[in-house]
């Protein structure tokens, strides 16, 4: 008789005591709860129960899906997956991995760690989806709900959506590919969002935004990527990344960290699945300025750097002067003044090739007017202030001259003035600098521009007797009443 598959070839799972210790005093039951409600705070939807909870500590689960991992970070910050006792998720993403944990679904009768039921694991031979997604797809299924959200979506931002959502609203357990006019539609949702961005700031916009975002990820679901052309499904895999990144963007600056870094790596994800370098290289660039703003330079750094490596290849000197820009922030958080600069020099090098044809549409806020606040940024982060400042003051200007419509940025480097020179010890430029940006926060709502010019006031207080001062902190504090 033969000798059945040998032990050795499947290790049995090792218990997982870190992630034991962690959960403390607390039962099963009552840890899969705070789960389901540190997921709540995030925004993600994760069936977390008792059973849960003990086969990851069994070890069966050697490393959760992106959702878990999101609401288990979040619950313990500070600590990466391999600290709660997981292990590292290149070690279970391989092919050899995959198949080693199948066998141990077949041994138990349950899926995979990351495997969803209510989607089939593709066959050996149809290698279209990978595990990245698998994990986009269900995550669209948890957000979306019922198949109807997909009839207004679009018109939040006053974009009609016919075809698939009429389609759904009568007979939603039919499901066919987007169409054209679908593709259309959320290409138009990202530049509706990223226009009422750049005019009136993010704090208004995300939640509505985030309405087209479910869509677009709807009509992946519904199996555009077999049933449409591949020119069609290529665009609504692009434009749905791309969206994803704008909504990312609005939480960003909103100041929803959180939900930005679930956003980008979404984004991330459908670039990686739909071998989209540019998606690729505009998520991973805005994941290097989130991991800046977040605290986490080495990580900005090394998140622009793989950006540059997805883009070497796109023909767009602009969109690397853009790249070395961000990771020239990640080295001015280190406070390497050195490795700063020369990504600095890069990035004006390859700014004065001029624009180009290749040249990603979303770019069209970079122009010398970004470069010189960014770089501003960089000289405040190393606490060159007066450096900093005339940056930003060239930035301000520049703007308001060439680009008078991007009221959000002029807004965004004016405060940035204004910081630098209260820092750089002088408060009557500084005031009449916030000054300015009060004048447009009646159009322009953005957490990040609130905080700067709260910073600001701060600063400001020892000089409250000075005449433009006092103005400027009597101006504030009734618009923080207000």
């Amino acid at each position: 008789m033969a000798s059945s598959t040998p032990a050795s070839s499947t290790p049995p799972p090792r218990p997982n005591l870190t992630f034991r210790q962690l959960r403390g005093q607390r039962s099963p039951g009552e840890f899969a709860a705070a789960v389901r409600r540190a997921a709540r705070e995030i925004g993600e939807r994760v069936s977390c129960d008792a059973r849960y909870v003990g086969r990851v500590e069994a070890g069966e689960i050697r490393c959760p899906n992106y959702a878990y991992e999101r609401v288990f970070l979040h619950m313990f910050p500070g600590r990466t997956l391999t600290d709660l006792g997981f292990a590292p998720r290149a070690a279970v993403r391989g092919r050899g991995a995959r198949a080693a944990g199948d066998a141990r679904g077949a041994a138990t009768g349950r899926p995979h760690d990351d495997q969803d039921p209510r989607y089939p694991r593709a066959s050996d031979s149809d290698n279209t989806f990978s595990t990245e997604e698998s994990d986009v797809r269900r995550r669209a299924f948890m957000t979306s709900g019922t198949a109807t959200v997909a009839a207004a979506s679009l018109g939040a931002v006053g974009l009609p959506l016919g075809g698939v959502a009429a389609a759904r609203v009568r007979e939603p357990r039919r499901l066919r590919a987007a169409d054209e006019h679908e593709v259309n539609a959320v290409e138009e949702a990202v530049r509706a969002i990223r226009l009422l961005d750049d005019r009136h700031g993010a704090d208004g916009l995300y939640r509505r935004a985030a309405t087209p975002l479910r869509t677009a990820y709807a009509l992946l679901d519904a199996g555009t990527t077999r049933q449409a052309g591949k020119a069609v499904a290529d665009r609504l895999y692009s434009s749905a990344g791309e969206l994803a990144i704008s909504v990312g963007w609005l939480a960003h600056d909103s100041g929803r960290f959180d939900d930005a870094r679930s956003h980008y790596a979404e984004a991330l994800a459908t670039a990686r699945m739909a071998g989209d370098p540019a998606l690729e290289a505009h998520a991973f660039c805005n994941t290097a300025f989130l991991a800046r703003d977040c605290g986490r330079p080495r990580e900005a750094v090394r998140a622009a750097q793989a950006a540059a490596r997805a883009a070497r290849y796109l023909d767009s000197p602009r969109f690397l002067s853009l790249l070395a820009l961000r990771e020239a922030g990640g080295w001015a958080g280190l406070g390497d003044r050195t490795g700063c600069r020369q990504a600095l020099t890069r990035a004006h090098a390859l700014f004065d090739r001029g624009a180009a044809e290749t040249d990603p549409e979303w770019m069209t806020f970079y122009g010398a007017a970004e470069l010189e606040g960014l770089e501003a940024q960089c000289w405040s982060a190393l606490g060159q202030w007066e450096r900093a400042s005339r940056h930003a003051h060239r930035a301000a200007g520049v703007a308001a001259a060439q680009t008078p419509e991007f009221t959000r940025n002029i807004a965004l480097y004016t405060a940035e003035l204004a910081d630098d020179l209260a820092r750089a010890g002088r408060p009557d430029e500084a005031a009449a600098a916030g000054l300015r940006v009060l004048a447009l926060l009646d159009e322009v709502q953005s957490s990040r521009i609130e905080a700067m010019l709260a910073t600001t006031a701060r600063l400001l207080l020892p000089h409250r007797r000075a005449t433009e001062v006092t103005g400027f902190l009597e101006q504030h504090c009734a618009r923080a009443r207000g």
